[in-house]
């Protein structure tokens, strides 16, 4: 059974640090990339950065770049996001998705997401 499990998350003030990660089970890690994606109340799915399955191409969200990270240890079937210096609208729902070899910008197009874990920062 196809399983993402996002760990990781919580509570955390503006200008703090988290680390996600997002474990793999049911399907093998190192043929897919991963996406991050977020939603916030009110607001759509948003793409914020995604990884191929090598780990040689990354994509990043305007709203992200030079804050965060993302990584993958496939002999760990994880993936991670190392959120830095987070900011109120960062608070959101994040969810990380699997689809074949490459990253998308198409939501749709992901084959396998996790259940979401929540973010939320505030003073």
């Amino acid at each position: 059974q196809v399983q993402l499990v996002e760990s990781g998350g919580g509570l955390v003030q503006p200008g703090g640090s988290l680390r996600l990660s997002c474990a793999v089970s049911g399907f093998t890690l190192d043929y897919y990339a991963i996406g991050w994606f977020r939603q916030a109340p009110g607001k759509g799915r948003e793409a914020v950065s995604c990884i191929s399955s090598s780990g040689d191409i990354t994509n990043y969200a305007d709203s992200v770049k030079g804050r965060f990270t993302i990584s993958r240890d496939n002999a760990k079937n994880t993936v991670y996001l190392q959120m830095n210096n987070l900011k109120p609208e960062d608070t959101a729902f994040y969810y990380c998705a699997g689809q074949y070899l490459y990253c998308s910008y198409y939501v749709d197009q992901y084959n396998y997401w996790g259940q979401g874990i929540q973010v939320t920062v505030s003073s």
